[in-house]
């Protein structure tokens, strides 16, 4: 079994207009495709006669073990694309042991992913935005802080939101609006349906009460965003948070170095899964110049096109700390539940244990030292 194969399963379950929201990117999608594809231009160039035969695969990530060099992204509104919702995909990082970020925009409160007794022991960090109504951002960093959360990531690249012609053309609408393509559709995928209808109606539940009174439709949510966010801004929250600081948006070393400087204490090189700026860079080929930037004492991290194992080789091998990833957590627990999620992880895992041992290193911290002399990009 693939990620790929779990990504067509998820499609067939879910209705199009959903699964379009998953799969989808900003304007033409060329950044959406090129983001897969750059990690698939860099080629090995391994070691052999090593002793491989064990493999650690754990790593350290801003001072707490980590099982593998991987977290779970932040992703919008889970609950509309499974009704189990943020708290499953949680789950099975705790599992696994590496990190879950909780978005701004999700459909599970900070507070009640708290409360799970199976997540007391989670790595759970925060993705903030920083929105026009100031003291919404405030109260943000203030619960997450009250809730646990040890680190707060803070999302730059949506000063406005991106375009996204397949949600357009679909007429999708956040919460989902019954129409009567809708109705058709019920027929089509009723399993998905059901539970969306049993279950308590959907909410960014994290900013009730918030939106300027506009209610919590995704085009009152995103009027939050804010084309005037600056550096002053983030030093604001650098000041008032009492955890750690990753900075999610960076795409190149000036803007990497000024956020190390200002004291964050990360990046996390993304561009949105090619959702918000299309023919933007992918973050991969950024790694190893950022790297060279900032030094080996500052945390780097990358998303946006992790589709196998290798792609985290590579990141390693680049120089970044960890490898992120979204949708195929996405595809997982549509195509089977909070075990799906697991699936996925496994899958990574397994693929990155054999990766490394092909390439002749047995931990991440020599993949990492050995780093550009196993990679080049072809």
């Amino acid at each position: 079994m693939t990620i790929e194969d779990l990504h067509r399963l998820a499609r067939r379950r879910l209705p199009r207009a959903v699964a379009d929201y998953v799969d989808g990117g900003a304007d033409e999608e060329l950044t959406l495709a090129d983001n897969v594809a750059a990690f698939r231009r860099w080629r090995f160039t391994p070691s052999v006669l090593t002793d491989v035969a064990k493999v650690d695969t754990s790593t350290t990530l801003l001072g707490r073990r980590s099982a593998l060099p991987l977290g779970l992204a932040p992703t919008g509104y889970t609950r509309m694309i499974s009704s189990l919702g943020e708290p499953a995909v949680a789950g099975a990082a705790a599992r696994a042991q590496v990190p879950y970020v909780l978005s701004t925009m999700a459909s599970t409160s900070m507070e009640e992913l708290a409360t799970h007794r199976a997540l007391e022991e989670a790595d759970r960090w925060f993705q903030l935005y920083i929105w026009k109504d100031r003291d919404l951002t405030t109260q943000l960093v203030r619960r997450a802080a009250a809730s646990g959360y040890r680190v707060l990531e803070i999302a730059v690249d949506t000063a406005v939101s991106g375009y996204r012609v397949r949600d357009a053309r679909n007429g999708l609408t956040i919460p989902p609006q019954l129409t009567l393509k809708g109705l058709v559709d019920i027929g089509m995928h009723p399993g998905y349906w059901t539970k969306m209808l049993a279950n308590p109606a959907l909410e960014f539940a994290n900013v009730s009460g918030g939106a300027g009174g506009g209610g919590y439709t995704i085009d009152n949510i995103t009027k939050q965003f804010d084309p005037s966010v600056s550096w002053d801004d983030l030093a604001r929250i650098r000041d008032a948070w009492p955890g750690l600081v990753v900075l999610k948006g960076p795409l190149g070393p000036e803007d990497t170095v000024r956020a190390r400087d200002l004291g964050i204490d990360g990046v996390h090189l993304s561009n949105h899964g090619g959702r918000q700026l299309d023919r933007v860079v992918a973050p991969i080929d950024l790694v190893a110049p950022v790297r060279d930037a900032v030094g080996q004492d500052f945390a780097v991290f990358v998303d946006s096109g992790v589709r196998h194992g290798s792609d985290i080789a590579t990141a390693m091998a680049l120089g970044a700390d960890a490898a992120f990833i979204g949708r195929p957590y996405l595809w997982g627990i549509v195509a089977g539940g909070e075990a799906g999620v697991d699936k996925v992880i496994e899958l990574l895992a397994d693929q990155l244990t054999r990766t490394m041992a092909l390439l002749g290193v047995t931990s991440i911290d020599e993949l990492r030292k050995r780093g550009r002399t196993l990679v080049k990009h072809g």
